[in-house]
């Protein structure tokens, strides 16, 4: 009697398509930069977040070639940077993270009064804050301790202490929603608070130019240490977060409305309201994402019933996550 092996077809044509996917990534990008389920939470400062179906590490050229490969698989897809600023749902995300590589170096100018620079979107913020500084340009110490990259730090309009990235920005080098490769001067970013036009449209920055005041690199140093003792004093840095959890409401700061309405140490699972600055949710214990959405809804209740401020979160959310408070573009 000849025995047969009963094959799940589903199964087998799944496997198949998987593998053509793949095929077609590696023949973009090396295939020692496509991972196959990659754990994100290597990939933020959360420290949060379940399994990508693929991650890949791009260079700037092979960025378009990804994203029209994924559009025409109908595969989803999202960029990340330096995942300092982002919260993955425990089951992951069912598509493809891109990161933009950070090798490229910084191209500087000096002309005169002012320092002028092109640096990569995948450059590291404090990285290249430093390098800045070290040219003697005046004003950027803030964005030293941001933990960013330079296109996350767009995305968001980051700033600290003042001073906000589109301060000393020229424009942006970007990728646009028919794949094109444009320069879009900094007017026509839409840049606010904590905003900017990528969050509303599917344009990604490829590299940044900058221009800065040419100061006193020593003075620019010390205010540089100034503000990191500051940080160190003031926030939780020796937990995992992903830095300031809600946005500053208007005529408010966050944390003090969290503080008053006496939710320091306040706990859902492993996730915990810092007591050094009530305005970061921590990873204290292992904490999920689970957890962190549940200790984010509290907060909100808590301050509405208590100051009736509606704080809004400044964290992005990845994946599957059941967010109380409504849906966030993700």
């Amino acid at each position: 009697m000849r025995y047969c092996a009963r094959i799940n077809l589903t199964e087998t044509a799944g496997i198949a398509v998987e593998q053509d996917f793949y095929g077609k990534l590696v023949a973009i990008v090396n295939e020692d930069r496509v991972r196959r389920k990659e754990l994100l939470s290597r990939h933020t400062t959360f420290r949060i977040g379940g399994f990508a179906d693929y991650f890949v590490c791009a260079g700037k050229d092979e960025l378009a070639p990804v994203i029209a490969l994924c559009r025409r698989e109908g595969i989803s897809y999202f960029l990340i940077g330096n995942g300092s600023n982002l919260l993955v749902a425990d089951a992951g995300y069912r598509g493809v993270v891109i990161k933009l590589d950070s090798s490229s170096s910084c191209a500087f100018v000096e002309a005169g009064d002012f320092v002028k620079v092109r640096v990569g979107a995948g450059e590291l913020l404090s990285v290249f804050a430093r390098e800045v500084i070290a040219k003697g340009a005046a004003g950027f110490a803030f964005a030293a301790g941001i933990p960013g990259s330079v296109g996350g730090a767009l995305y968001m309009n980051a700033g600290a202490y003042g001073g906000e990235i589109s301060d000393f920005l020229v424009g942006v080098q970007v990728l646009t929603e028919n794949g094109k490769i444009v320069f879009m001067p900094r007017e026509e970013l839409e840049f606010s608070y904590r905003s900017s036009i990528f969050q509303n449209r599917e344009i990604y920055a490829l590299s940044a130019d900058f221009c800065f005041p040419r100061g006193d690199a020593h003075a620019e140093q010390r205010r540089m240490e100034e503000l990191s003792a500051l940080r160190r004093e003031k926030q939780p840095l020796e937990y995992p977060s992903a830095g300031s959890t809600f946005k500053r409401p208007s005529g408010h700061f966050a944390g003090k409305l969290i503080m008053e309405a006496g939710l320091s140490g306040l706990r859902v699972g492993g996730a915990k309201v810092a007591e050094k600055h009530c305005g970061f949710v921590v990873n204290d214990a292992d904490a999920t994402a689970k957890d962190v959405v549940e200790l984010i809804a509290k907060v909100r209740e808590s301050v509405w019933e208590k100051h009736g401020v509606r704080l809004e979160p400044e964290i992005r959310f990845l994946g599957d996550l059941s967010l109380p408070w409504g849906d966030e573009k993700r």
